[in-house]
């Protein structure tokens, strides 16, 4: 497991590293003091977890999220920071956690034990028979199913799928596994939402999906627990 941490301040980065070292001794970590540094090591080898602090001189933290989206994968991202005021702000940017700077020490274990729980999770896997032949898609490689009679099409970042079922039958198999009916035709992987509008819900791969007013309310509350898990 690769894990990055960017903080400006040498005594909160060593910090950082004494807590990951006790909760995942075996994990690859480094560390950086400012966001050009880190997406410049981001462009060439990507990480698992991403611990960065908010307020930063020249990138600020939430300007580092932003540039996350133009990477192939983006990893969990955790907010590091003494200003609580800036959570709803963050929440744009689809964190994973945030741990405050005055609770490092007891916050900070218990996030990092969260994302080896996701990351696992995003290592399940979804099975289905399409033109003669079996297929297995890892979970976090698919952004939505859409509805075609009595057929689905998957939808991941390099093609489609079509193979024989429905989407109800479906969003039940995955329901503990983070995908949004937002339409009566649509099941999204709430982990590829980038914005998540009154009629429209757009992706990470720039694709636009409708909201449909009977999934509008729980789709949107579905979303928001995600967003403050």
């Amino acid at each position: 497991m690769r894990i990055y941490l960017c903080d400006d301040e040498q005594k909160i980065r060593d910090e950082i590293i004494a807590v990951v070292a006790e909760v995942l001794p075996k994990a690859d970590v480094k560390q950086f003091s400012g966001g050009s540094s880190l997406l410049e090591q981001m462009n060439q080898e990507l990480c698992d977890i991403l611990l960065l602090d908010i307020d930063m001189p020249k990138l600020s933290g939430m300007e580092v999220a932003a540039r996350l989206t133009e990477l192939p994968k983006k990893p969990l991202l955790v907010f590091v920071t003494n200003h609580d005021e800036l959570v709803y702000e963050s929440f744009r940017y689809h964190p994973f956690g945030f741990v405050r700077k005055q609770f490092l020490g007891k916050e900070l274990g218990k996030v990092l034990k969260e994302c080896v729980a996701e990351l696992e999770q995003g290592r399940k896997h979804f099975n289905f028979r399409a033109e003669g032949k079996e297929v297995c898609l890892l979970l976090s490689e698919i952004f939505f199913f859409e509805s075609e009679s009595n057929y689905l099409k998957v939808y991941t970042e390099s093609r489609e799928y079509r193979f024989r079922s429905t989407i109800t039958a479906v969003e039940n198999s995955l329901e503990k596994d983070g995908f949004i009916r937002v339409h009566k035709g649509f099941l999204v992987n709430q982990c590829a939402i980038r914005l998540f509008g009154t009629e429209a819900v757009e992706l990470t791969n720039g694709s636009s999906l409708p909201v449909g007013k009977t999934y509008a309310e729980e789709a949107r509350q579905q979303f928001m627990r995600y967003l403050r898990s």
